[in-house]
């Protein structure tokens, strides 16, 4: 190999580009990572870790194995992007699958997670694996109902608390599970993000840079009139479009999806997240209550009229590497939305959570949703685990589904430079977990808080609740 580094174009400045340029950063790369907008990790709503997988019934236990897995290394990568607060479970009357059905999953991932302790200690970030998921019967709720609301949290039975205060138990089945799935925040990832590429000598960042054109050439590509080593299209939803100037075809879905900010005032209570199973794409589908500070909640509902939308999942062509999704679509993700459609869905997905919580009925809307659209490669709309692909020599795409798949995807790409002798083997499985060596809480808050201005949504968004225990 060359005494010269190797340089590489990473396409996408969203997590998986950003993530990709950090990492290889640090293993002596000369990075140039284009960007068509102002800021790093501006796409699809994220809002937990996938700790395990337990969110999606539908996938087989060796994806929930692979998410655990790529969770814990992503919260140690970005350790201050991360709400350390669990997720309780539950199951309403009229879904058809009992709560237990998931209990052989949850002590498979609570086996595989003693595991990965016992390979390295650092691993231990989801709490002791004996408390990895924990059982609620009908009589703790009715318990924990009666306890005064803690100010700090000091056992996992703390979580329960604000929970049975408000839930309508006669529409639940028992026992509720809680879970060691924490939460993952978009504007302290992004944040986290544009401050370690900064500090990063390796890296050069090309912001409000569209690519448009790229040449090929025998060793590399050119772009903006510079040579390239390897090319990495983390394009995200538009990676189909560098497919198309490559002339490589490649099956993909595209998705649209939206979640929604709702204000409810009364609320100062440390909650847990909480996720109501159900079937995706119907009246009943999934809703999620997502905690921020100051009263306020991130809300899905996996139905048509709320976070998923009618047409908003699309295949590409025979003709194309890249799905087309509807130009009312493009139009949201290019210009926002119109405040009456915000005011219309969000109030949906309040009445949504409010079946099981009644008093959420109170919250108000807020004007601007999360939103975005993300790639699915192949044709499986239930994937969500899923890194990298490969096509020529010198060319990557990124694929990840979920945030938690970077630093896989990275080291396949690591793999994949060693063998053609742009990076030396003794390069692969170097992973640089330094962001709490580089920046601080503070640092990353701040700019979070910036992140947020700048895009319109409530600084409170940006900062995370610290139980004291």
């Amino acid at each position: 190999m060359s005494q010269q580094k190797a340089k590489i174009a990473v396409i996408g400045g969203g997590v998986a580009g950003s993530s990709v340029a950090l990492y290889l950063s640090q293993l002596g790369l000369d990075i140039t990572l284009f960007e068509k907008e102002s800021s790093l990790v501006s796409g699809p709503p994220m809002c937990h870790l996938h700790a395990g997988g337990n969110l999606y019934r539908e996938i087989d236990d060796t994806q929930c194995i692979q998410l655990l897995k790529e969770s814990i290394e992503l919260l140690r990568f970005y350790p201050y992007s991360i709400d350390f607060r669990p997720t309780l479970i539950a199951t309403p009357l009229e879904d058809p699958q009992e709560p237990t059905d998931i209990l052989p999953r949850l002590e498979l991932l609570k086996s595989e997670y003693e595991k990965l302790i016992q390979k390295d200690q650092k691993n231990k970030v989801l709490g002791e694996p004996q408390n990895y998921y924990r059982l609620y019967s009908k009589e703790d709720l009715q318990k924990a109902k009666k306890i005064s609301i803690p100010q700090e949290i000091h056992s996992l039975d703390d979580w329960l608390i604000p929970v049975a205060k408000e839930l309508d138990e006669k529409k639940i089945k028992f026992p509720l599970i809680l879970v060691q799935e924490y939460g993952l925040n978009v504007f302290r990832i992004a944040a986290s993000a544009w401050l370690l590429l900064q500090k990063s000598s390796q890296v050069k960042l090309k912001m409000g840079y569209e690519v448009k054109k790229i040449e090929k050439r025998a060793n590399g590509f050119i772009i903006d009139n510079q040579e390239f080593d390897y090319l990495i299209n983390a394009a995200g939803f538009k990676s189909g479009t560098i497919d198309d100037m490559l002339g490589i075809y490649r099956e993909r879905l595209v998705e649209f999806k939206a979640a929604y900010i709702a204000k409810w005032e009364k609320e100062q209570r440390l909650w847990p997240e909480v996720v109501f199973f159900g079937q995706r794409g119907t009246p009943q589908g999934m809703a999620q209550f997502t905690p921020y500070p100051d009263g306020y909640f991130q809300l899905h509902g996996m139905t048509k009229d709320i976070t998923l939308f009618e047409d908003g999942l699309v295949k590409n062509s025979p003709l194309s590497a890249q799905p087309k999704l509807d130009k009312k679509f493009l139009n949201k993700i290019d210009n926002g939305w119109s405040f009456s459609v915000v005011e219309d869905r969000t109030k949906r997905a309040i009445d949504h959570v409010a079946r099981f919580f009644p008093s959420f009925r109170d919250a108000q809307v807020t004007p601007k949703p999360l939103y975005g659209a993300q790639q699915i490669p192949g044709d499986d709309a239930n994937l969500r685990a899923s890194e990298v692909s490969f096509e020529k020599e010198r060319y990557a795409r990124c694929e990840i589904v979920k945030a938690s798949s970077i630093l896989s995807m990275a080291d396949a790409i690591t793999k994949e430079l060693i063998s053609l002798q742009l990076l030396s083997s003794a390069s692969y499985g170097k992973r640089e977990f330094n962001a709490s060596k580089l920046l601080t809480p503070q640092e990353v808050t701040k700019e979070a808080k910036r992140l947020c201005k700048e895009r319109d949504y409530p600084e409170s968004l940006a900062k995370i609740n610290i139980p004291k225990s």
